[in-house]
């Protein structure tokens, strides 16, 4: 059920995995989806890209669980269900949670070691499980 799928990404993200590992991670086992490269094509997206200050993890692990989904084989393959799929994920994301950045979501910048701290000191790590949760949510109301 979705249920499990978004229990899993949430299990996952507690485990250690970061946010994009997990939501992807937990899609592609849902849909049935194996590869060698999940999570790890996942890793860079995590923490706002890689504690950059970009898009939220769990949001870019969701898009590329939608490319697993939507997403084309070839060059002549369409693309509109893919962006279509992924427009309307990033609109309701970004309805409900008001950014869809890592800093605007967390009020931190991970990229600094202040940040880092803030991040720990302010328990966040249980809010970030929420967006994981949700984002693998979102995806799957998708399918």
């Amino acid at each position: 059920t979705p249920e499990t799928a978004i229990t899993a990404s949430i299990a996952y993200f507690e485990a250690g995995f970061g946010c994009a590992e997990a939501v992807l991670t937990a899609v592609a086992e849902y849909t049935g989806v194996e590869s060698e490269l999940i999570p790890r094509i996942a890793t860079g997206f995590c923490s706002g890209m890689a504690r950059t200050g970009g898009m939220c993890g769990a949001v870019t692990g969701g898009v590329l669980a939608l490319n697993l989904l939507y997403g084309r084989n070839d060059a002549s393959g369409d693309k509109e269900a893919n962006y279509k799929a992924i427009q309307e994920f990033m609109r309701i994301f970004r309805e409900r949670f008001n950014d869809v950045t890592c800093p605007g979501l967390t009020g931190v910048d991970l990229g600094t070691e202040e940040g880092q701290q803030a991040f720990k000191e302010r328990n966040l790590h249980p809010r970030c499980a929420g967006y994981v949760g949700e984002a693998t949510r979102m995806v799957l109301e998708t399918v």
